[in-house]
């Protein structure tokens, strides 16, 4: 192993984690990937206890490029969780649309527009091969409908699965350290 200098480094703890539940968010940034045909969108908690969560997180962690991020696929097939999304965002936002073809297709127009989200937990292996769980989006919704949603419970992976024997890489851009 190559010498690191962890003179300065503040050990990684459990933190507090942000439990699944319907949360308002802001967008605080939008990246297009076209050539994956995605957009990266990077959020925040903008409402309640748990506000300013991801800030908080990315600005003493900013190698954490996927902390309160995820991808929204503009792919033919994922076209109508895409349409969700941004009817979400446009219905969240007075009249402001956003709907990927008109003038309003400028993805940087999304940052600082609120829209309300699911977060819920599903099991992963670990790259050690631990069942572990993290937080996932399961869904977008305008934020006048969000406290009529309900949370699914923890997508567990199949009990015949969960043997220490078992193997599964973290997807990439996941990080099992970050205190979701």
């Amino acid at each position: 192993m190559k010498k690191v200098d962890m003179t300065n480094v503040t050990e990684a703890g459990s933190g507090n984690r942000l439990p699944a539940g319907a949360y308002i968010c802001v967008i605080r940034n939008v990246e297009d990937v076209a050539d994956k045909e995605y957009l990266k969108v990077t959020y925040d908690i903008a409402e309640g206890e748990y506000r300013g969560h991801f800030d908080q997180i990315r600005a003493e962690h900013p190698d954490w490029a996927w902390t309160g991020a995820y991808v929204k696929s503009y792919k033919s097939a994922a076209l109508p969780m895409f349409k969700r999304f941004c009817s979400a965002v446009s219905k969240s936002n007075g009249n402001f649309v956003f709907d990927g073809n008109t003038v309003n297709a400028d993805e940087r127009t999304l940052i600082g527009k609120r829209f309300g989200i699911i977060l819920r937990e599903e099991e992963y292996y670990s790259n050690s091969g631990d069942v572990r769980t993290r937080l996932i989006v399961h869904s977008e919704f305008p934020t006048d409908k969000l406290a009529a949603q309900k949370v699914p419970d923890v997508k567990r992976l199949p009990a015949e699965n969960k043997q220490a024997s078992d193997f599964v890489d973290v997807p990439a851009g996941s990080n099992e350290e970050i205190p979701f």
